[in-house]
């Protein structure tokens, strides 16, 4: 069952003015309830844009977003209705941290839903524990803590409002190693425990590869690809010729192929392994 549809989907930025600029041209996909979905694309390829489209941070020039089969700018009361249904996690969202505590401004948004305090309570300390936040640091200023530590708070505070559909901009940006596998695991341990729908803009190949069920690639402010990350990335030369990067090891199994080893694609390390254990096996070794 479909959660999101984009129908037709077109964006104009500075319409009638010599700044016109057209950032979505007539996108067109559905997001099935329970996926993850990975979006990428190159810089100015209306990633970002698609993405506020999708909660009812901007307005279609044309096109629809339908949110359980309804138009989510259908009145005012749904719009709103929206953009707690539909969570949004801009890139470094730590900057937009303000509160005096790390649980204030955890709380900050199902406040702003009209809980009781009692379900606040229980919303912040759930959705910190799901980000690795100790009790300890919810007495903490924010500003106190690393710059992945923010993160989990700014996570943690879009996460507490339980979203259906749970919308990251390149969550792991600027974070080291540890703190980009860390990110990841409270992303997937969040939609498992929530059975929620969650769509990342990401400019890391190997995240996708490794965690979407499906991923869109844009380009040119249209929808070029929509498929499993087996059927886009079995695309690379395309891909590469878009500007944009493929998985090391897809890399390295399509130097394979020039070569005239005849290895199939492959997008996963696991992959990868299992294909050169297959060839092992066939006595090509």
């Amino acid at each position: 069952m479909a959660i999101l549809e984009i129908a037709e989907l077109t964006h104009v930025y500075s319409a009638g003015t010599p700044f016109e600029h057209l950032a979505l041209d007539h996108v067109s996909f559905s997001v099935e309830k329970g996926e993850f979905i990975g979006v990428i694309g190159h810089t100015g390829s209306g990633k970002s844009t698609l993405m506020q489209h999708l909660n009812g941070l901007l307005k279609p020039t044309s096109g629809k977003v339908l949110l359980g089969g309804r138009d989510i700018w259908s009145d005012k009361a749904f719009t709103r209705q929206a953009r707690f249904r539909v969570g949004l996690v801009f890139q470094y969202p730590e900057y937009q941290l303000f509160e005096e505590t790390v649980y204030r401004d955890i709380a900050f948004g199902p406040k702003n839903m009209g809980l009781t305090p009692e379900e606040i309570d229980r919303r912040v300390r759930e959705a910190a524990a799901l980000v690795g936040l100790s009790e300890e640091q919810l007495t903490m200023s924010p500003f106190d803590l690393s710059g992945g530590q923010k993160r989990r708070v700014a996570i943690a505070g879009v996460i507490a409002m339980e979203p259906e559909v749970l919308i990251l901009d390149e969550p792991t940006a600027g974070l080291d190693p540890a703190g980009r596998e860390g990110i990841l695991g409270n992303i997937d341990q969040f939609r498992r425990k929530k059975h929620a729908t969650v769509m990342m803009v990401s400019h890391s190949m190997n995240d996708v590869a490794k965690m979407a069920d499906r991923l869109l690639v844009m380009s040119g402010a249209k929808l070029v690809m929509n498929g499993t990350p087996n059927e886009v990335f079995q695309q690379a030369k395309e891909l590469l010729e878009m500007g944009l990067d493929i998985p090391e090891v897809t890399r390295i199994f399509l130097r394979l192929r020039e070569m005239g080893l005849p290895v199939e694609p492959v997008y996963t390390v696991e992959q990868a392994q299992a294909s050169l254990v297959r060839r092992k096996g066939e006595g090509h070794a």
